[in-house]
């Protein structure tokens, strides 16, 4: 078989995972990988320590290399669906996405099928041959945008990296509660919440994550914010807005009850009682494609419902500014 059509990585041990176990470095340095698959890989020597074949418990060591070089193979057991796509790019190595709100990417309990990954192995089978169905990075289910899918080896190991190298660029934007006076950047790590399972939150424990913001646009108590990620840890824009005190608008698990501001009006209370999912849309991806080198930027409008919520929120503030005078 050849070199491109197999599963190649190369990675140097960092400062956090010397003397860690091999498995778990390795599911730390590449989490597009199942565990299992993993130390299935370690014992059958296609993931190696300094070119040596080394077991699962092995300890590993600052700069210590490891090197994947494996066959692939079905990794999928999920079956294709004709679910519709908002293809925004696509090539033989790439495929661009415009996922729409409510759309959940992986298929898991409560949601067996009629996800994105059904959707995609029905429009591109040959997805069946890479880990997690060549997706290499994911939005929550109710948060829409711009989300790329891998469709060949090469482009795989190449989107891993780049996200791991924090090159590809990922821009964000969210309607949040409150109102900011300037933009900031959130450095504070994120990990599973002490108490609620289902939850993130900001612990010491957690991994590092650091969010960008800035302003686009302030209402009477909201504030449209664009977002950039440095990294791209569980539900991190939701968290990282809540930790300082600004949640997204119809988050349910970190916004809070409803608050309404002064002199809501009917038309602005009906638009954020039924805004029922958390304000937060993917707008812009950037990135280099992974055979030509070529610098890339897709971006896709804010959807209707974003777009209804803002103007719902700008409208308020004209008529509170015009009630002042």
């Amino acid at each position: 078989m050849s070199s491109e059509k197999r599963i190649l990585a190369n990675f140097v041990v960092p400062p956090e995972l010397s003397d860690r176990r091999l498995d778990q470095a390795a599911a730390e340095l590449m989490p597009e990988h199942s565990r299992s698959r993993l130390q299935s890989w370690i014992k059958s020597g296609a993931l190696t320590v300094n070119g040596e074949v080394r077991k699962p418990r092995d300890k590993v060591m600052l700069d210590d290399r490891l090197a994947l070089d494996a066959e692939p193979e079905a990794q999928v057991s999920w079956q294709a669906e004709e679910i519709s796509l908002d293809i925004v790019y696509e090539d033989e190595h790439l495929l661009v996405i415009n996922k729409p709100a409510g759309l959940v990417v992986h298929p898991a309990a409560g949601h067996a099928d009629g996800t994105l990954v059904n959707a995609l192995l029905n429009y591109a089978p040959e997805v069946e041959n890479l880990p997690r169905a060549g997706i290499v990075h994911r939005l929550d289910k109710d948060t829409s945008g711009i989300m790329v899918v891998a469709r060949s080896l090469i482009a795989h190991t190449s989107l891993v990296d780049q996200l791991q190298t924090r090159t590809m660029g990922r821009e964000y934007e969210a309607v949040v509660v409150g109102t900011l006076t300037g933009g900031a950047t959130v450095d504070a790590p994120i990990g599973r919440h002490p108490r609620e399972r289902k939850k993130m939150a900001v612990v010491a424990s957690g991994k590092p994550a650091v969010t960008h913001y800035r302003l686009v646009e302030r209402f009477a108590a909201h504030t449209h914010v664009r977002c950039k990620l440095e990294s791209g840890r569980t539900h991190q824009i939701r968290v990282h807005m809540a930790h300082v005190k600004h949640p997204l608008v119809g988050d349910p698990l970190y916004g809070g009850r409803l608050r309404l501001p002064k002199g809501t009006t009917d038309e602005l209370r009906e638009a954020l009682s039924t805004f029922n999912r958390q304000a937060l849309h993917a707008r812009q991806l950037t990135l280099e494609h992974p055979e030509t080198g070529e610098i890339l930027t897709w971006e896709v409008p804010l959807p209707e419902d974003m777009v209804a919520l803002i103007e719902a929120l700008r409208k308020h503030a004209r008529e509170l500014e015009t009630r002042d005078y």
